[in-house]
């Protein structure tokens, strides 16, 4: 059971993660290239999505939190992730070519519930699964990475034959996601102990009168902006050095994905390190 669940989970992790990272880490040529916005508009599309994300990730926590490892919310965003292609394709590209502020708004949503802030309520869960099963959420979740790396490869090769390649290859892959998820059993004795579990509201004010939380969020909040200020349009400058927009493409495809083959080998080896040295 406890081998079938980290599998399992790990497997849920490895698609998620590439049915988003394979359009995410090529966002900004297609917002550049395709539909030929500007460096402002960018970074306009990205502080919404932020915010967007920021509103939504205590909703889905306090959510993650009442419903326990009970299944609902993740099948909710395997839905979500189903709707990528026609999302983009159909609503968001030509919103943003014709009114760009509604564009905005909309991406932002469907972004924040589907992507941004649906990945931690999955993260949430996967952490609570291990707990019970026996397995470190560090060496379930660096699979995840290497989802995102096999996805990022598999985008710098499709981008150049059709950009609306990445978004069609995430909604297919969530076949896969809605498959694994449905196949996943969960011990009866978790979903009982999660449900006696449930908190309140008056749980969540009493996290705000911690100072370690509040600290926890600064350092959170710093790093990840700090990183995001050139992340967010890194692939656009990077794309940009080679002699062809197609060369440039592809190339930050193999970039990229090394990048997180690396940073899954980090994550794998993480727990030990965490372990070794304590809170």
């Amino acid at each position: 059971m406890k081998n079938s669940v980290y599998l399992r989970l790990s497997s849920f992790l490895f698609t998620f993660f590439f049915c988003w990272l394979v359009f995410l880490a090529f966002m900004p040529i297609w917002f550049k290239q395709v539909l030929h916005l500007s460096g402002a508009q960018i970074g306009t599309i990205y502080a919404a999505n932020a915010i967007a994300a920021m509103t939504f990730q205590p909703i889905y926590g306090y959510i993650s939190d009442r419903i326990g490892l009970r299944k609902h919310l993740l099948g909710f965003i395997n839905f979500c992730v189903a709707m990528t292609a026609p999302f983009f394709l159909l609503v968001y590209q030509p919103l943003l070519e014709s009114f760009f502020f509604a564009g905005v708004v909309a991406g932002a949503l469907f972004m924040a519930i589907a992507y941004n802030a649906g990945v931690a309520a999955i993260e949430s869960f996967v952490e609570k699964a291990g707990r019970s099963n026996d397995f470190e959420f560090g060496r379930a979740r660096c699979w995840g990475s290497l989802g995102a790396a096999v996805g990022i490869f598999a985008a710098g090769l499709v981008f150049n034959l059709n950009p609306s390649y990445i978004f069609i290859l995430a909604s297919i892959m969530s076949l896969p996601l809605a498959a694994i998820l449905y196949t996943t059993r969960l011990k009866a004795a978790d979903l009982e102990i999660a449900q006696k579990n449930n908190i309140s509201l008056a749980d969540v004010k009493a996290l705000f009168k911690i100072k370690n939380v509040w600290l926890f969020m600064i350092f959170i909040l710093g790093s990840a902006c700090v990183y995001s200020v050139f992340d967010q349009q890194f692939a656009i400058y990077y794309a940009s050095l080679f002699p062809t927009e197609a060369e440039g493409n592809e190339a930050f495809g193999y970039l990229n994905s090394f990048q997180v083959f690396l940073e899954a080998a980090a994550m794998f080896a993480a727990p030990y390190f965490v372990n070794k040295l304590g809170g």
